[in-house]
């Protein structure tokens, strides 16, 4: 049994393949090939786990999955934060051939169902510090109403579903086995403008091509030193290099649970961290911190600094030498695929005002007007997109991929961008209806369609606002049969189980919504309303 994906023409699947980019290796190989190793692997708190312990736990939770009937083929959905069991959990199903989705940590009811839905998965593992799971109530429900699980293990649960239980059983033999490298590894979350979300189908070729070529950019070696403060699941510090570069590099992953300054400067400090991923919001609040504390002695041991996830701006990417004390590198990236940095020795100039350049030789770029036709350097107009790392379609969405893609396979990612003569991307906003609240991504038909369950909400309208910290904030214009107050519309949006980070930041109650000549709620007016009210 094998999972259903669009795949690459053979035509461009040999030319990877000729060209080295596919190597026809599982992702687990990232793991196997330092399966000896005593070297730190994964710093998680107060434990060490070294590679040759990270790969027997692995060994040791794909064994237990496949006595209780998993087999390859079959799907998961994982929901774990920034704790070594994260990545214990993948290399097992890795190896099993069971793909996994990884909703992130802030995920709740609303995704967690949305993703089950979709991928109909075998096994649940999640964390009983995660509220859901706290008690059996949603679980219980959970499984009632997806009927494919057959197995859930949670984390710090101390009875029959226990995660910790079953890593630590032997493996007593466990053989591996992989789904093909040209079939499908595990899937990505995406940051899509639509109501529900999708999945993006990643395969080991794709993907292990995604990290090599990435380490090499980045020059990731066995002296790496990672602090991991965004969510692991997330594909920026899993792939670009991430972990996953970090791994296959034999270096060090430390993993903190947010990117405070107060709790990522002592980790920083105190494991000599050289490398670290930030988006732009909490690149402001650290250097807010340098500036009230009056040192940035914590971070010496800092050398490379990336931002991605959201525009940085020129004035505060000049603050990052500057201030923190090391070098910046920009990368602007999705989960389908393309990966876009500036190089270590690029300009200053070029690091500080553009998002990178393509890092594969074969990833195709370039810049479409509103009818689908080619754009010169400089102008701006939609990303299109393809190569031997950016999927093929969404995960069970013809409707959906046949908007996305042209009729050459070429993806549109809903980025504004240009192109300069150098290749050299520099990104100028969405076209998609799609907030990004400092590198978390809100599909505003998503909200809108929970806010009208409302019984006093008769339309609604998420639109983005600009923040001088997260970058964009949303606001939620409502036409309502009686007044509502933001309290309780964000009360209402929690009972549906959404995401904190997806609740709006403001609430207008007006009488109508403005309208398109077509018909349609005209954003573009709602967002001057912003803009005027803002001014006033």
């Amino acid at each position: 049994m094998s999972i259903p994906f669009t795949r690459w023409p053979d035509e461009a699947a040999a030319r990877y393949r000729q060209k080295g980019y596919w190597l026809d290796l599982p992702l687990t190989d990232i793991l196997t090939r330092h399966a000896d190793s005593d070297a730190t692997a994964v710093i998680d708190g107060e434990r060490r786990v070294s590679y040759r312990q990270l790969n027997q736990a692995a060994d040791n939770l794909a064994a237990h999955l496949q006595r209780q009937g998993l087999k390859r083929g079959e799907t998961a959905l994982v929901q774990l934060g920034n704790v070594a069991e994260f990545y214990i959990t993948l290399f097992a199903l890795l190896r099993l051939g069971v793909a996994p989705v990884n909703a992130l940590f802030s995920h709740q009811r609303s995704e967690l169902n949305a993703y089950a839905q979709q991928i109909e998965p075998a096994v649940l593992i999640a964390d009983r510090d995660h509220p859901l799971f706290a008690d059996d109530a949603f679980l219980n429900a959970f499984v009632g109403e997806h009927r494919s699980l057959r197995l859930v293990l949670l984390r710090h649960d101390s009875g029959d579903h226990g995660l910790e239980a079953a890593i630590a059983q032997p493996a007593a033999g466990f053989t591996a086995t992989p789904t093909p490298a040209d079939e499908v590894a595990f899937f990505q979350l995406s940051g899509g403008s639509t109501g529900t979300p999708k999945l993006i189908p990643r395969t080991h070729n794709d993907y292990y091509y995604s990290i090599r070529r990435s380490n090499e950019i980045c020059q990731f070696d066995a002296q790496t030193r990672y602090l991991c403060a965004l969510p692991a699941a997330h594909n920026y510090p899993m792939s670009s290099p991430g972990a996953l570069g970090v791994f296959l590099a034999e270096g060090c992953v430390v993993l903190a649970n947010d990117p405070s300054a107060t709790l990522c400067f002592p980790l920083i400090e105190q494991h000599q961290v050289n490398v670290t991923a930030l988006v732009p919001p909490a690149v402001s609040l650290w250097l807010q911190a340098i500036n009230e504390w009056g040192s940035n002695a914590p971070l010496r041991s800092l050398k490379l600094l990336q931002v991605g996830g959201a525009r940085l701006s020129a004035t505060l990417a000049a603050r990052i030498p500057a201030e923190i004390g090391c070098q910046l590198q920009q990368v602007f990236g999705m989960a389908e695929g393309l990966v876009n940095y500036t190089r270590l020795d690029d300009s200053p100039e070029c690091i500080l005002n553009t998002q990178g350049c393509p890092m594969s030789p074969d990833d195709e770029v370039w810049v479409a007007d509103e009818n689908g036709n080619p754009l010169p350097n400089g102008e701006v107009g939609r990303l299109m997109t393809r190569g031997p790392y950016t999927f093929r379609g969404y995960f069970r969405s013809p409707e959906h991929n046949a908007q996305a893609f042209d009729d050459n396979g070429f993806y549109c990612s809903g980025d504004l961008i240009s192109i300069d003569d150098a290749g050299y991307i520099t990104v100028q906003g969405r076209e998609k209806d799609q907030i990004n609240r400092g590198g978390e991504k809100i599909a505003a038909e998503e909200i809108e369609n929970l806010l009208l369950r409302h019984e006093s909400v008769i339309h609604a309208a998420l639109v983005s606002m600009e923040d001088s910290l997260l970058g964009e904030k949303s606001c939620a214009y409502l036409v309502v049969k009686v007044p509502l107050r933001a309290v309780a519309v964000r009360r209402f949006l929690r009972e549906q189980g959404v995401a904190e980070f997806k609740l709006p930041d403001r609430v207008e109650c007006v009488d109508a919504l403005p309208l398109t000549p077509v018909g349609k709620v005209d954003k573009k007016k709602l967002r001057q309303w912003l803009a005027d009210r803002t001014l006033a």
